[in-house]
């Protein structure tokens, strides 16, 4: 029972650390270019599968705060869900973590930005606009988050799974 209550703590910690990150940092985080600086937070699930749920609710809520469009709600969400769980999967290659919500949100976002938003451009370049502010967030910072935590992991994570 201890362990559970600590898993949905944490995914609630993040679901809202997440949220926050997505709302300060709107301006740079929706549209054709996006660098969310949220989507650091994907490498979470190197330390802990609490992350799994928590930033995919808190994409969700991140979205749904955000005023975006239902089908980003739900589909962007999704994107996020993917990326954590094959980041989870991924946790015994450091260096890997962040590629899946990297290959995710490309595979996926582009088509949402066109087709739910309307947006003129071709989805080749949307997909090199959103793999270009993916890599800046969950390439650079989610490794910088990644290396910086790992100091702390067994404060913070408790890593006993």
């Amino acid at each position: 029972m201890k362990m559970k209550t600590r898993l949905i703590t944490q995914a609630a910690i993040i679901a809202a650390i997440y949220v926050v990150l997505v709302l300060v940092f709107k301006p740079i985080g929706f549209g054709e270019i996006q660098v969310r600086i949220a989507e650091a937070l994907t490498i979470l699930p190197y330390f802990t599968p609490a992350a799994i749920p928590g930033v995919t609710i808190g994409c969700l809520l991140g979205n749904l705060l955000g005023g975006a469009n239902i089908i980003d709600i739900i589909f962007g969400s999704l994107a996020t869900l993917i990326g954590a769980v094959f980041s989870y999967l991924l946790r015994r290659q450091k260096y890997l973590v962040p590629l899946p919500p990297i290959i995710a949100n490309i595979l996926i976002i582009p088509w949402i930005l066109r087709y739910a938003y309307g947006l003129p451009f071709t989805i080749p370049f949307l997909m090199l606009t959103v793999g270009f502010g993916e890599v800046i967030s969950c390439g650079l910072l989610g490794l910088l988050l990644l290396f910086t935590l790992q100091k702390y992991k067994h404060v913070l994570f408790n890593a006993s799974y």
